[in-house]
């Protein structure tokens, strides 16, 4: 068999960062379209909560299997499904009027389209074809086109929503989700599985090893908690501003865009300095001051000001987590199962973005406002924080049989 040429890196990055920042960057303004829609449709916000908790249950769970395909296909076909799956489901936001079908329609199309699309789809690639020394960093750089995407398609979304009105901007989207990430895949191709450096373990084997490994469940369990806190905030924050009496719509605009703004400097800081210090206390370190900074936030008085102050300061934070949780897999598994091993962390993930998102419609829905729910948000910060820093994330000791 011949093998193919392996893609340079910096080329891997370039289109990478392209699928990153639609991908990423159209879900996170998923919260733009809570009203209009509610609004149109005559639903309550937890509708349209369950909706988006739904599609986030579904991205972790279709990430382990996107993750297996990828690592044994390649990254090129899952992109290219992805890309298809994501215009789909766009479309479908802009049709269904009946909530059950809503519901289960874009949980499953948009789900099942960032697991082919984000972060542990490109992981695998971007891990085998970095150098060791240079893998964090290049973490770094893919979760800052992420938040580069989150920055710059903030603003349009609202811009499409307002002037072209909601169901168009869907259809905008779509044809733009398709028109770019597909040129971009076929920049994405890898020699075959065979070719790839890593232990010679089969998956099944790749999955006993990595669950029964105490710092893999640490792992997990400080994930879920970064995905509890961001997408309650991602999808509520709009909501909340204006219950609390900002009602200028840019500033929630602004308050996202600020997010990834600083997180495209917080991720890309974040992955440099895993190549030098410590991965688990970096992930700490993230945690709790995320919980300072939100507690701040609720403490001083509301203000366009202090939103923005705020935006920043998560922003600095916001996937700032992820390059060090892949640089964590990577140290401790290495490279060859790395989409898939992603997609299972991912999948913790994802469980607290379901209930992150579902609970604040849930709980406004009954008590009429968010504070149980920031409150939760504190806790978890403090929990993910402390499991995190007896992590070891030194390569796992194997027999000779399955050794690199």
């Amino acid at each position: 068999m011949t093998a193919k040429t392996t893609p340079d890196l910096k080329t891997v990055l370039i289109a990478s960062g392209f699928v990153l920042t639609l991908s990423m960057g159209v879900r996170h303004g998923f919260g733009f379209w809570m009203q209009p829609i509610s609004q149109q449709h005559g639903w309550t916000r937890e509708t349209f909560s369950m909706a988006m908790a739904m599609q986030n249950l579904m991205w972790g769970v279709f990430g382990p299997f996107a993750g297996m395909a990828i690592d044994k296909f390649g990254t090129t076909r899952m992109v290219v499904l992805g890309a298809f799956l994501y215009a789909a489901g766009l479309l479908w936001m802009a049709v269904i009027d009946q909530p059950t079908v809503f519901i289960l329609g874009t949980g499953i199309l948009i789900g099942a389209a960032l697991a082919c699309t984000s972060f542990g789809a490109v992981s695998g690639i971007i891990g085998r074809t970095a150098p060791m020394e240079k893998r964090s960093w290049a973490f770094g750089i893919s979760s800052a086109s992420s938040s580069f995407g989150q920055f710059i398609m903030m603003p349009i979304e609202q811009r499409l929503i307002d002037q072209a009105g909601w169901q168009t901007a869907f259809y905008l989207l779509a044809a733009l989700v398709v028109l770019v990430m597909l040129p971009m895949a076929w920049r994405l191709r890898e020699p075959a599985l065979e070719q790839a450096d890593g232990p010679q373990q089969s998956i099944s084997e790749a999955i006993r090893e990595a669950f029964a490994y105490k710092p893999f469940l640490l792992l997990i369990a400080g994930y879920f908690v970064c995905g509890f806190q961001l997408v309650f905030i991602g999808v509520h924050m709009p909501a909340y501003l204006k219950d609390k009496g900002i009602l200028d719509p840019g500033v929630a605009v602004f308050a996202l865009a600020l997010i990834g703004l600083f997180n495209i400097f917080g991720s890309y800081y974040a992955g440099k300095l895993g190549g030098i210090f410590s991965k688990p206390y970096l992930l700490s370190s993230i945690y709790f001051a995320r919980s300072i900074a939100i507690g701040l936030f609720l403490l001083a008085p509301l203000t366009a000001y202090s939103v923005y102050l705020f935006s920043a300061a998560l922003g600095v934070l916001w996937l700032s987590t992820v390059p060090l949780t892949n640089g964590v897999i990577a140290n401790i598994f290495g490279v060859k199962y790395l989409s898939m091993l992603s997609g299972f962390v991912f999948f913790s993930h994802q469980v607290g973005s379901f209930l992150g998102v579902w609970l604040g419609g849930f709980i406004y829905t009954r008590m009429g406002n968010y504070n149980m729910v920031w409150g939760i948000v504190l806790a978890l910060g403090i929990f993910a924080a402390l499991v995190n820093l007896p992590i070891n994330d030194k390569p796992i000791a194997r027999g000779a049989a399955i050794a690199a």
